[in-house]
């Protein structure tokens, strides 16, 4: 009998939930248009005149994306994509709801957004089409290092102050790109690869202090000098965001490759040791320490903080919200109404109520990303998974933390909803390789065409 008739693909009762998918994809672009369509009659009584065309271009992108999904990466987890399109929808509509504000710069963002989130897509379809299997990341794990401190340094060598900070890199044509946003998909894919391979060394332990396995000495360098890089970040930078995602990514997945932890008290210690020995000195950082202890400080204009008018915009929404563009987040003011502070508007406006689904959205995103890393069949792709889904969830956390007064501002954007071209290219290429991994892990094994129906099942079920 020919090889080829000795093997065939146990595809018969394993379901892809590519329906699923579709049914849900539907669902989402449907509360995106009708929130569009409650914002223009809030704002001017009548719907938006663009609303069929936004609706249809909406279904068209997830149509698209549904159809790569289904066609390169059948067996993929059925939600990320239903929740990402939801995201990015919500978030189209509140950016060009805050369009009709007069005093909210830049003006006439919505345009420019649904751009950038068409070219997030595009990049979403590249990688599921040409990266079929994530493994293959793994052979650039020191490539990977390489090239994610070149883009963490671009900025000091071609960026310029913006806001106190200085992330952005111009490029003449298109407009401003924050390379960080793509340096934390990269320096993912070197922290898997390495600690899949030092993991042991890191995993052993000295001695036990407090209940907890201290690490060896020696085994300190790599957490030091990935502190070390991180505060040099925040020091040249003065990107407070950034250095928070790049330590604590490394932690958690030095947390998940080791189980130890002590490492994570560690981690803990130096960021917060780090952090205070910037802020002491560096006047951008200790603005907004400064602003969060006491946010009902009159600001730089004369009147209270921008971080006191989005707890008065919280207050103000209460458990229901005021309705889509009946809030007042113009008084916010600045150029941050549409990125860092773009969830006051959802709590004014959407309430308590609003923001905790929002919130909740996010939730169940990261954990059908925690999923897939438990489902992964490698080691690498384990890794690969966590660290994906681990930074995720640190921006949901210090974006959603700084706009409630839970911890300082950090100036970063909410993933998919906030004003960002660089966001939300970065993190639909994210998604598309949590569902690359996801891909690989449901989809189920050959087996032998000898084998009996028994035995099939049984591999069909492992």
């Amino acid at each position: 009998m020919s090889s080829t008739a000795n093997t065939t693909v146990a595809s018969v009762g394993t379901p892809s939930r590519r329906n699923t998918e579709l049914v849900m994809l539907g669902f989402a672009v449907l509360v995106t248009v009708l929130a569009y369509a409650n914002t223009g009659l809030a704002l001017d009584g009548t719907l938006p005149a663009g609303m069929v065309a936004y609706g249809l271009g909406l279904a068209g992108i997830a149509g698209a994306a549904h159809l790569v999904v289904r066609r390169w990466a059948p067996y993929a987890d059925p939600l990320m994509l239903p929740l990402c399109t939801l995201l990015n929808g919500l978030g189209l509509v509140l950016i060009w709801r805050l369009d009709h504000e007069p005093r909210l710069q830049p003006a006439n963002a919505a345009p420019s957004q649904l751009m950038w989130s068409a070219l997030g897509v595009a990049l979403f379809l590249g990688v599921l089409i040409f990266l079929r299997d994530h493994r293959v990341l793994q052979r650039y794990t020191y490539i990977s290092m390489v090239v994610a401190f070149v883009l963490l340094l671009l900025p000091l060598f071609f960026g310029a102050d913006t806001n106190g900070a200085r992330i952005w890199v111009r490029i003449p044509g298109v407009g401003t790109l924050q390379p960080g946003e793509f340096a934390k998909i990269v320096i993912a894919v070197f922290f898997a690869g390495y600690l899949m391979v030092k993991r042991d060394a890191l995993a052993l332990a000295s001695r036990r202090f407090l209940g907890m396995y201290l690490p060896r000495g020696r085994d300190l360098g790599p957490i030091l000098a990935v502190w070390a890089v991180s505060l040099m970040i925040l020091v040249l930078e003065t990107d407070l965001g950034m250095s928070l995602l790049f330590f604590g990514m490394f932690v958690v997945m030095l947390y998940v490759a080791t189980e130890r932890t002590s490492w994570i008290v560690f981690g803990l210690l130096l960021s917060v040791g780090g952090a205070v020995f910037v802020a002491s000195f560096n006047y951008h950082v200790g603005q907004r320490v400064q602003n969060w202890l006491n946010p009902l400080e009159l600001g730089d204009n004369g009147g209270v903080t921008e971080t006191a008018q989005a707890m008065y915009a919280f207050g103000s929404g209460g458990l229901l919200g005021s309705g889509l563009g009946e809030g007042y987040s113009r008084l916010i003011g600045g150029i941050a109404t549409k990125s860092d502070y773009i969830l006051a508007t959802v709590g004014e406006e959407l309430g308590l109520v609003g923001l905790m689904a929002v919130l909740l959205v996010y939730a169940l995103l990261i954990q059908r990303g925690l999923r897939t890393a438990l489902a992964a069949r490698d080691p690498f792709g384990k890794l690969l998974a966590v660290g994906l889904s681990g930074v995720f969830a640190l921006q949901v956390f210090v974006v959603a933390g700084g706009v409630t007064g839970l911890i300082p501002l950090t100036g970063m954007t909410m993933p998919f909803m906030a004003q960002g071209g660089s966001s939300v290219i970065a993190n639909w290429a994210l998604i598309a390789i949590l569902l690359r991994i996801s891909d690989t892990a449901r989809r189920p094994a050959p087996v032998p065409a000898s084998s009996t129906d028994a035995e099939q099942t049984q591999v069909v079920r492992a």
